[in-house]
């Protein structure tokens, strides 16, 4: 039985070894890129869509499975979304062919709204005052959970069976929820009376379908190709005529008069291009390191050794998730936000300048994990400080959402990037130094882009009185005219946002 008072570290630690968990079952295949052919005795590009399943799957249960814990009981979700993962992961260990891989990859990928949904839960069970450290922390489990993951799963493959790694997954999969179960309180839900959009969300899982397959798959297939312009033109379409649908509605998906907010609209658009820049980091930072020394700018380390280097960073983005919490509870999460994509930019200036040494991409890495962190960790709080309690699953799921669409966005453009810009080495086409350094350049233009939309964010009041006049010390209750809390509530006594109503 769920205990009624729980320690909030606790629970903080459940929903976060949840979100790592999550994101480490999104990209623990990855070592396995260059396997899979081989594997299931099939071509590269029939093995690319065991990760273009997880992202399609992903991209759609995000943001429905928010509003359905909303309406239903975030908690209860996160059991739901954990009986795909674990059907997937057994699937994926005893597949027989690359069919039977793929669908389980999508059913994994179904599991993706976990993360978002913590974070939401954090807003109904965790003190205010440890409210921002948590929602900080949990998500950034997001990148941390990749980047931990890597070397454990280079390492399993390295030294043993690949299906470990699933069977591992579904059992640790079953284990946090049995945490959670035990540590988490179930709260009301917080939309009750409402109805599920089933048009809104078959009209948004198409759209979504249809952009995300022209955008990953457009390198492939062409960009001018038919196939790819035509699904690009559908998806406009598509969301064209969803956004009518989701306007007119009595019970949306997703409530676009909130979207609108400025402090909303602009905090989803930044997140789009903080996702474009972690995520070219990501790209870049193994190719390097694991392409022959013989090249002149590779580093020759195994996936196993690229992993270990790269692990540290993702244990930054964990290390510093309180901080940046503790900083948006004294400056705001405006502030932190900021800070963030600049340490992000930086990050790359770093590896620009050091690239030529696994130190100097460990070093890299550390500084773009530590502006992700700042960044993933103020996205949530500015979300949610905006919007009624009602819709915080649903607006946690669509920035979500936006993320992800920025990675894929990235994705697609780095690959060109580097498609574009080879060298032949022993008789096989790599990436050129000239390519990753304008990847990387890039990625720090992403970034700084990424803080004019911020610097243009509305301030909210709370915000404002936070940074005029700081908790004083001993203080425990030292409220605005508004009734927030100057530690950081976005809530009044009533349980509407505070935010929400300055912003009126």
């Amino acid at each position: 039985m769920a205990k009624a008072a729980p320690r909030p570290g606790l629970v903080i630690a459940a929903l976060a070894s949840a979100g790592i968990s999550s994101a480490f079952t999104q990209t623990m295949v990855t070592p396995l890129v260059a396997l899979l052919p081989g594997i299931f005795d099939t071509t590269a590009e029939n093995t690319a869509w065991i990760f273009t399943a997880t992202l399609l799957a992903a991209a759609i249960a995000v943001p429905i499975s928010g509003r359905l814990g909303d309406l239903f009981g975030k908690r209860r979700m996160i059991f739901i979304l954990a009986i795909p993962l674990i059907i997937g992961a057994i699937m994926c260990a005893l597949a027989p062919n690359v069919q039977v891989m793929i669908a389980g990859r999508a059913m994994q990928g179904l599991g993706s709204g976990m993360v978002p949904l913590g974070i939401a839960i954090l807003r109904d069970v965790v003190p205010k005052e440890r409210l921002a450290s948590g929602i900080a922390t949990v998500s950034a489990t997001l990148g941390a959970g990749a980047a931990i993951g890597l070397p454990i799963a280079a390492a399993v493959i390295e030294f043993s069976s690949w299906r470990i790694l699933f069977w591992a997954a579904a059992v640790v999969t079953g284990l946090i929820v049995l945490t959670i179960w035990l540590i988490v309180p179930a709260v009301p839900a917080g939309a009750k009376g409402q109805r599920f959009d089933g048009v809104g969300a078959a009209g948004l899982a198409v759209g979504l379908v249809a952009l995300i397959l022209g955008v990953s798959k457009g390198s492939v297939w062409g960009w001018g190709s038919p196939l790819t312009l035509s699904l690009l033109i559908a998806a406009a379409v598509v969301f064209v005529l969803w956004g009518v649908w989701e306007t007119r509605t009595t019970d949306p998906l997703i409530d676009l008069r909130t979207t609108v907010k400025p402090r909303v609209l602009l905090t989803n658009v930044a997140s789009v291009f903080v996702g474009f820049g972690m995520y070219a980091s990501s790209l870049v930072f193994p190719q390097v390191l694991q392409l022959s020394s013989g090249t002149g700018y590779g580093l020759g380390q195994s996936i196993l050794a690229a992993g270990l280097w790269m692990a540290p960073a993702g244990l930054m983005m964990l290390v510093l998730s309180p901080v940046g919490g503790r900083m948006s509870n004294t400056r705001g999460p405006k502030f932190t936000f900021f800070v963030g994509v600049v340490i992000l930019a930086a990050g790359y200036g770093v590896a620009l300048l050091a690239m030529s040494h696994a130190w100097g991409i460990l070093l890299a890495g550390l500084v773009v994990n530590s502006g992700v962190a700042f960044a993933y960790g103020a996205m949530p709080a500015i979300i949610m400080s905006a919007v009624p309690r009602s819709e915080t699953g649903a607006a946690n799921g669509f920035n979500t959402l936006m993320r992800s669409l920025g990675t894929t966005i990235g994705s697609s453009i780095v690959g060109i990037v580097l498609a574009q810009m080879t060298i032949q080495y022993r008789g096989a086409t790599v990436p050129s130094e000239a390519g990753f350094h304008t990847v990387l350049i890039i990625g720090a233009g992403v970034a700084l882009i990424a803080a004019v939309i911020v610097a243009f964010i509305p301030a909210a009041k709370a915000d404002v009185e936070r940074v005029a006049a700081p908790v004083i010390p001993g203080s425990n209750d030292s409220n605005d005219s508004n009734g927030s809390n100057d530690k950081g509530s976005p809530e009044d006594a009533s349980g509407e946002p505070v935010l929400a109503q300055a912003s009126r």
